[in-house]
């Protein structure tokens, strides 16, 4: 039946549906009703938090009187481990005055190194008190605790100790002769 109609005619159906097919293809593409091409800057919500700390409560520091206690027998034992580092030092510095000169294995030499000896052995003292402290130190920090200005300062006086004992010891041994 399509043979009578001319040419033309005969791909106007083909024609309408390729038409309409655009035409409802082309109509997602339309905007709603929006006249900017670009999303607005304005500050979204989430762009509003901070992302700053917050400012850290001060913390209340309370006295506890069996930290104290334990502070004060750990000073005693300090002051008792420096006490008789000076002593033995005075020993010690004597011996290796006598000891310069002669040779490694004299007596003079070997007195001297009893005496280092001894002095490290306080040293190690000293040393073992000041873990304690730290210990002391640790165990507050596990429990989220402040620090306790009286520890911190023992703390600070036992490292200074027992430094002060290692490089007096050192310089004694540098002054003796080695073989």
């Amino acid at each position: 039946m399509t043979q009578f109609f001319p040419a033309p005619l005969r791909s106007a159906p083909l024609l309408a549906m390729a038409s309409l097919l655009a035409a409802l293809s082309l109509g997602g593409c339309a905007r709603d009703r929006d006249t900017t091409p670009y999303p607005s800057l304005a500050v979204r919500p989430v762009e509003k938090q901070g992302f700053a700390e917050p400012a850290a409560k001060p913390v209340v520091l309370r006295p506890d009187p069996a930290l104290d206690t334990q502070i004060t027998q750990l000073g005693g034992r300090l002051d008792e481990a420096g006490a008789a580092f000076a002593t033995a030092y005075d020993r010690a510095r004597d011996n290796v005055a006598k000891a310069k000169g002669q040779p490694v294995g004299s007596d003079a030499w070997l007195a001297a190194q009893t005496e280092l000896a001894t002095l490290d052995e306080i040293r190690s003292r000293s040393s073992a008190i000041l873990t304690e402290i730290d210990d002391l130190a640790i165990k507050r920090a596990a429990a989220l605790e402040p620090d306790y200005p009286a520890l911190v300062a023992m703390r600070e006086r036992a490292t200074a100790q027992t430094t002060k004992q290692g490089e007096q010891i050192k310089a004694l041994t540098a002054q003796l002769p080695s073989g």
